[in-house]
């Protein structure tokens, strides 16, 4: 039989701490009882996408609102596919998107004191446990070489048997401790494995707390642990790593469900109780008349950068985010139209099991809706934060002037029915393009059963009577008093009773000063533009127009 102590000493001789003194350093969180601990740990390979926003958005919901605590671990074990950078990018994604942690990894270094939390650099806790399981006979070294492992896939293939390392295939899996110690003396590079007890004829029972009740089969592979340079692969290390820093939930991608028998095996093995789990469906998008994931290869839109591009406001892409997480968040936002976001109260409970159906139109409908309800001056500090990186001819000519600037975005703002003419702020610049006579340019032509006499009479009217001190009762009146002294019916009911009996309507009267003054058929009110642009601009474009029927 194995001497496991005498295989422990010979493995790690240079480990000296025990699973008691991790216990020490990593003590229990002092929380209020039901407080949620829970972890973004992402890879650093330089891609922040929308399911790792809907990761950090669900365990930052539910850390915050229970009094609990969010921290950043980066699972930088696989050095072959880091970025340079990489943590960076992703620190400033998220905090882009108000997902702050209370600790863990920043740009400057770690914050916290249950780090480090760069899993390269745990390396020697890490070992700590790795020795404990080989002294419990639950781990032991594997020298296979890759030729070996792909002659064994190889007759697994022929055989159809289950790919892996498992019984007679695990071939250095019961070896005696003299063919260990000449390997090791021969210098052959090994693994460290772990000793599956599973059976693939056994289910073990799980709840999930978005999937509920699962039944998978045991896990009987004998996964690595330690790859050949002593660094952990992410599956020991995050086992590990969620006991140490005393984590109680894990929100992953369901993708990880394969995995869930190994880890809890792992969990059970190092003596740990395993926190629970959310495993969050797919992120999918209509594909013709099916649905498919959104792939990093054909969509642009899983990447967090392209909501920058195009201009979408953080707090907008929360919410459409909320509502594709809690079915019940819109009727919330209905009801509440001025509450804070973070009034509303999320549940994992409400989370679609099969995943989420993502819609660019719905998230622009979303996106109008939040951005009617910020002021002119918080508008104004997003879209200048936006064109300075994205624009810098709308950000020079915002910055310019920064009260006019605000004065046309206050436009239609407040009141129970406020404009909604954008969606993203790239849609900013052609919305008040016309108030900046350098980019004013008469787009649209007036409609051609209206006589050139008529609206040349109605410019000339207008700037007869126009005085930039009246009130919008008095402006108004004064259009309609020009409507009726040119045949244009004043009265829409009357028009709208026998149109033939005028040349035209109050709307029409309203529509040739706009064209006039705006360059298009359609702007916000053409008061309150008057207003902003003032009566000079207000009478040089209206003569500028005449010259040209």
């Amino acid at each position: 039989m194995l001497d496991t102590n005498a295989l422990a000493e010979l493995l790690f001789p240079h480990v000296t701490l025990t699973p008691e003194d991790m216990e020490a350093r990593f003590p229990v969180r002092n929380l209020p009882e039901g407080a949620v601990v829970s972890r973004m740990a992402p890879s650093p390979t330089g891609f922040v996408h929308l399911g790792n926003l809907v990761q950090g958005l669900t365990s930052e919901r539910m850390c915050h609102q229970s009094g609990g605590l969010l921290f950043l671990r980066v699972e930088d074990t696989d050095a072959k596919r880091e970025v340079p950078g990489a943590v960076q990018t992703l620190i400033e994604g998220l905090k882009h998107y108000d997902i702050n942690f209370d600790e863990g990894a920043t740009i400057d270094g770690d914050a916290g004191h249950y780090g480090p939390y760069r899993q390269r650099q745990r390396v020697e806790i890490y070992h700590v446990y790795a020795k404990q399981l080989v002294l419990q006979g639950q781990a032991y070294p594997c020298f296979c070489t890759e030729e070996e492992l792909a002659d064994i896939h190889a007759r697994q293939e022929a055989e159809k048997a289950n790919f892996g390392y498992f019984g007679k295939w695990a071939i250095w899996r019961d070896r005696s401790i003299e063919e260990i110690k000449e390997a090791i003396a021969n210098g052959m590079p090994y693994v460290l494995r772990f000793r599956s007890t599973g059976s693939i004829e056994n289910k073990i029972k799980f709840t999930d707390l978005i999937k509920g009740n699962l039944e998978l089969t045991e896990n009987d592979i004998d996964h690595v642990l330690l790859k050949s340079d002593g660094i952990p692969t992410y599956h020991f290390a995050h086992a590990v790593d969620d006991h140490l820093m005393r984590t109680t939930h894990v929100v992953r991608g369901d993708e990880w469900l394969p995995t869930l028998p190994f880890h809890l095996q792992l969990f059970r093995s190092l003596g740990f109780k395993p926190p629970k789990y959310l495993h969050i469906g797919p992120l999918m998008k209509m594909d013709g008349d099916s649905k498919r994931k959104l792939s990093k290869r054909k969509d642009p839109e899983l990447a967090l950068t392209y909501y920058r591009a195009a201009g979408f406001p953080v707090q907008s892409v929360y919410e459409y985010l909320m509502t594709v997480l809690n079915s019940n968040f819109e009727d919330w936002r209905r009801a509440n139209p001025d509450a804070p976001v973070d009034s509303f109260k999320f549940s994992h409970k409400k989370m679609n099991p099969a995943g989420s159906l993502f819609d660019e139109a719905k998230l622009r409908d979303v996106s109008k809706n939040v951005i009617s309800r910020m002021s002119a001056e918080r508008v104004y500090e997003e879209v200048v934060s936006f064109a300075k990186d994205y624009d810098k001819d709308l950000f020079d000519h915002l910055t310019a002037d920064p009260a006019y600037a605000k004065a046309i975005l206050a436009i239609g703002r407040g009141g129970k029915k406020p404009r909604k003419d954008f969606a993203v702020w790239a849609d900013v610049k052609p919305y008040l393009d016309f108030f900046y006579d350098d980019w004013f340019a008469v787009t649209d032509a007036y409609p051609a059963q209206f006589k050139k006499a008529d609206i040349k009479a109605v410019l000339d009217r207008f700037k007869a009577t126009f005085d930039p001190s009246d009130d919008s009762n008095l402006w108004f009146e004064k259009i309609k008093a020009i409507a009726d002294s040119l045949g244009f019916a004043s009265d829409m009911k009357a028009y709208r009773e026998n149109p033939g009996a005028f040349a035209g309507s109050i709307a029409d009267v309203s529509m040739f000063l706009r064209v006039a003054v705006t360059g298009r058929l359609n702007s916000p009110d053409m008061y309150a533009v008057m207003q902003v642009l003032g009566a000079d601009r207000v009478i040089a474009r209206i003569n500028a127009m005449l010259e040209t029927l």
